[in-house]
C-alpha cells in the first residue's frame, strides 16, 4: 500500500525531517497527557519548540501530525522487531526469544505503543489501511516463526492457529504498555514475559474431568 504523503512548503528534505522528529517527540508527550483530540497545533508547536507558522510549513493538518505520529512509531517497534526475531531458524527456542525481545522493545517504547493504541482510530481513511498494514507486517514475522516450529516438528498447529498465536503475542505484547497501570503491581517485565510465554506455548492445562463437562 503506498504511503500518504504529507505536505510541506519547504523543499529542504533534512531540514523537515528534523521539524517533524521535533514535532512527533513533543506530540506524543502532549497525547500522552491530553489525548489527540483536546491537543491544539499550537500545544504543538510550543512543544516541539518553534512557531505555530513554523508548524505549518511542514504540515497541514493536525491530522497530519497524528499520522506522522503513528507512522514514526510502528517503524520504530517494526525496525526493532526485524533485527531482534530471528525468522528463519523456526525453533521453540527462537520463538520464546522472539518474543522477549518483542515484549522488551514495546517495553523501551511504552508511551509510544500506547499513543498508538488509543490514538490510530482517529486517523483518516487514508490513512489508517496503510498504517495498519505495518501492524499486519509484524504480526507476519510471528506467523513466519510458528510456522518453522510446524515445519520442523516442534508445535502441531492448524494455519488458523498459527495466525491466531502470531495476534496474541503481539497483543499481549502491547498490553504491557496499555494495561501498564494494573500489571506492573502484579508482575517486573521479565515475570509477564515468562508467565505469557509459558501461556502462550503451553497454553491453560485442564483436568480430563472439567475437559469431559465442557465437552472440547
Amino acid at each position: 500500500m503506498k504511503k500518504r504523503e504529507v505536505q510541506a512548503s519547504v523543499k529542504d528534505e533534512r531540514l523537515v525531517k528534523k521539524r517533524r522528529d521535533q514535532m512527533i517527540k513533543g506530540a506524543v508527550t502532549l497525547f500522552i497527557e491530553k489525548g489527540f483530540h483536546r491537543t491544539t497545533t499550537r500545544e504543538i508547536a510550543k512543544a516541539a519548540g518553534f512557531s505555530i507558522g513554523t508548524l505549518y510549513e511542514y504540515i497541514r493538518t493536525k491530522e497530519d501530525v497524528l499520522y506522522l505520529v503513528c507512522d514514526s512509531i510502528y517503524d520504530q517497534v517494526s525496525s526493532r522487531l526485524q533485527k531482534a526475531l530471528d525468522t528463519n531458524r523456526g525453533t521453540l527456542e527462537s520463538l520464546k526469544t522472539g518474543i522477549s525481545d518483542y515484549f522488551k522493545v514495546v517495553d523501551e517504547l511504552q508511551d509510544e505503543v500506547l499513543v498508538m493504541y488509543q490514538e490510530v482510530k482517529a486517523l483518516s481513511k487514508d490513512a489508517l489501511p496503510y498504517v495498519l498494514k505495518k501492524e499486519i507486517q509484524m504480526v507476519e514475522m510471528f506467523e513466519r516463526i510458528i510456522r518453522g516450529c510446524v515445519e520442523n516438528k516442534e508445535l502441531e498447529l492448524t494455519e488458523n492457529q498459527i495466525q491466531m498465536i502470531a495476534h496474541n503475542i503481539f497483543v499481549q505484547g502491547q498490553m504491557w504498555a496499555f494495561r501498564r497501570w494494573s500489571l506492573r503491581k502484579m508482575y517486573t517485565l521479565d515475570e509477564y514475559i515468562e508467565l505469557q510465554t509459558e501461556l502462550l506455548i503451553h497454553g491453560i492445562h485442564v483436568n480430563d474431568e472439567a475437559v469431559s463437562k465442557l465437552n472440547i
